[in-house]
């Protein structure tokens, strides 16, 4: 018996604009950083320390395994601050007045970032300090 004939697209192909779809989302994303570094003077800060950290790793030589790990550090800080800045956008819409728990969202939010910070900073004495102390 033969197969019918199938009019949909075929199993390996996506279907129709899903790739315009996947491309117009990274365009949200980047615009989503954008918006947070223009508001947020933390996430400024952050951006300011990346470009130094970057610099230091290159001037410094760490090896690849310390790249990942500096890499994976400001990452983290990253979408800890990405995330507390929509939490604190959220939390502003939802309750534009005081609210315990509205302030408590906030400060949780904040204590994600702080930790992560200072995680980071953890690595970059771990990787940077022994390269800056010996000279």
């Amino acid at each position: 018996m033969a197969e019918p004939a199938s009019s949909g697209p075929g199993p390996l192909r996506p279907p129709n604009g899903l790739w315009r779809r996947r491309v117009a989302s990274f365009g949200h994303a980047f615009r989503g950083v954008w918006a947070a570094l223009r508001s947020e003077v933390h996430l400024r800060f952050h951006a300011a320390t990346t470009v130094v950290v970057i610099g230091l790793g290159f001037y410094c030589g760490i090896s690849r395994l310390e790249w990942a790990l500096v890499a994976i550090s400001v990452a983290c800080v990253w979408a800890a601050e990405l995330m507390n800045t929509a939490i604190e956008a959220l939390t502003d819409l939802a309750s534009p007045a005081y609210h315990p728990l509205a302030g408590k969202a906030k400060d949780v939010a904040a204590g994600a970032v702080l930790l992560a910070a200072l995680g980071a900073a953890v690595v970059g004495v771990l990787v940077f300090g022994p390269r800056i102390f010996s000279h």
